[in-house]
């Protein structure tokens, strides 16, 4: 859809007294308004209802290519690439404003966006979508608009987004469900980040980024594992423990620098690590094994 243009977006009415103007005539030119306004409601409501069915269509992943096109058609979007797919989520006072704030705040936000068509609607699960047609001379352009934008949405309390995704460009159409999934990882990293954020799928490029991405549940599942019996930090013994490791790690697995960082000598900073390695069952030895229990640790 475009961006509303609206006849009367630049009108200006001056009221140089109250009495100056008969009450019949703002009444008059405030009917004028509501009609457009019910107008620009009408057009939303009905669009609506397509951009659900390319939405539910985008979020199956086995309904194959076939309907995509058609369905694209009719949200007015073009049905060759390449998209940008956006995943917003309001948090605990969006849902509390109903499941249509999602994407009535979505849908504000790519207002901004002018000569960019888009469809945008709620999901499942909570949060909205919108799939949004890009320049195909400059598929970065949209993740960039954004971002530039982003910061300038939050000064408005009604456009507001605390956190959202953006997937990196699909070519056709059959790529959009990937770009759903991108989109949904950035925006659950994002949401870590514990203020508003804008992460684009591009962003993650670091193991503590990717790690973001990753459901609380999933986290807190694979620590546990990982760790083993050190996951219990209630134990004064296991946080000892943990610190070492996490100070080993950050020390490129360097004994002698272990031993500086905690004061310690380096036959104890020894003595640990093989605490830590038995009940893990890993040996620090090993670049993949310092990879299992660096990620552990960020999980935590």
């Amino acid at each position: 859809m475009e961006p509303d243009a609206s006849p009367y977006s630049q009108w200006f009415l001056h009221l140089p007294g109250a009495v100056d103007v008969p009450p019949r005539m703002l009444h008059e030119i405030a009917e004028v308004f509501a009609q457009y306004r019910q107008g620009v409601r009408r057009r939303e409501a009905a669009a609506r209802g397509p951009a659900a069915a390319l939405l539910a269509l985008v979020d199956t992943p086995g309904s194959g290519p076939a309907p995509l096109p058609a369905a694209l058609r009719a949200c007015g979007l073009p049905d060759r690439g390449p998209y940008t797919v956006v995943a917003v989520r309001v948090g605990e006072e969006g849902e509390a404003a109903g499941p249509e704030a999602h994407s009535e705040a979505l849908e504000e936000v790519l207002r901004h966006l002018p000569g960019h068509r888009f469809a945008t609607a709620r999901l499942v699960e909570g949060g909205a979508a919108a799939v949004i047609a890009t320049d195909p001379g400059s598929p970065d352009s949209v993740a960039a608009a954004l971002k530039d934008l982003w910061p300038t949405l939050h000064a408005c309390d009604e456009a507001a987004l605390p956190y959202g995704g953006i997937s990196a460009p699909a070519t056709t159409p059959d790529g959009l469900n990937g770009a759903l999934v991108q989109a949904r990882y950035a925006r659950t990293a994002a949401g870590r980040s514990g203020r508003a954020n804008l992460t684009a799928i591009e962003e993650l490029t670091t193991l503590d980024a990717l790690l973001a991405g990753i459901p609380d549940d999933v986290r807190t599942a694979f620590g546990i594992h990982a760790l083993g019996p050190l996951a219990d930090t209630t134990n004064p013994s296991h946080r000892m423990l943990l610190e070492t490791l996490d100070t080993f790690l950050r020390h490129n697995g360097s004994w002698a620098r272990t031993a500086e960082a905690l004061h310690l000598h380096v036959n104890t900073v020894h003595y640990r690590i093989q605490r830590v390695e038995m009940p893990t069952g890993r040996d620090l030895a090993r670049l993949d094994h310092k990879l299992d229990l660096k990620a552990a640790l960020l999980c935590r």
